[in-house]
């Protein structure tokens, strides 16, 4: 005679199952994106191969595209992973700021943090230096860089500082966007050239200035 517990207990155990496979598939999506950020970082988005990626993970290609259509998708995969983690930092900053002085100040601070980050500046800046080689792509990636800082920027900055922003979606409010883009590109990119010239308090004036410049 057949045991039924053992079919009652199924389900239970195929939940488990389940579960497990769902870690695992997490992890291995995150190996590989911190493989990636490392390979971008040391030889360029340029040369950087999904070799390159999944072999510094321990992973196979089949593992890589199981998670990543390419090299782009596990760039943007980056750059959200940064947004996200940037953004709870974020409203730690805001805690203990209320007036709209200290909001932008705030908001100046996150930028420098921005800044100050070497890696994730070089990665940023890699990106862009492909883009601009791969004028055919250009537009395409254009288009799915700002929807990535357009998201990033509603989810961690406008809504935390809805005084400092146009409506989201208005013409103005891109601009807004994109020009606060451009002041970390511009501090980002001649703090890599000459580290020296820019420490963090001129970093915060210069950054501070720009936001006033927006608003």
């Amino acid at each position: 005679m057949l045991d039924s517990t053992h079919y009652t207990d199924l389900p239970q155990d195929l939940h488990l199952r389940e579960g497990r496979t769902q870690e695992r598939s997490l992890l291995t999506r995150q190996q590989l994106i911190d493989a990636a950020r490392q390979v971008f970082a040391r030889d360029g988005f340029e040369k950087a191969s999904i070799h390159d990626i999944s072999s510094l993970a321990g992973k196979t290609r089949g593992a890589f595209y199981t998670h990543f259509e390419g090299k782009e998708d596990v760039f943007f995969a980056i750059f959200e992973q940064y947004l996200a983690d940037g953004q709870e930092q974020f409203r730690q900053r805001l805690q203990d700021a209320h007036t709209r002085e200290e909001r932008i100040a705030a908001l100046a601070a996150h930028l420098v943090d921005i800044v100050e980050d070497k890696e994730r500046s070089l990665l940023a800046l890699e990106f862009k230096m492909y883009v601009l080689r791969h004028p055919q792509d250009q537009p395409r990636l254009t288009v799915l860089h700002a929807a990535v800082c357009r998201r990033g920027c509603s989810t961690h900055v406008e809504e935390l500082l809805p005084e400092l922003f146009l409506p989201a979606g208005s013409i103005e409010n891109r601009r807004q966007v994109a020009q606060i883009g451009a002041i970390v590109d511009g501090l980002a990119l001649n703090r890599l050239f000459d580290p020296g010239s820019l420490d963090t308090e001129t970093l915060l004036t210069q950054a501070s200035a720009g936001i006033q410049a927006l608003m």
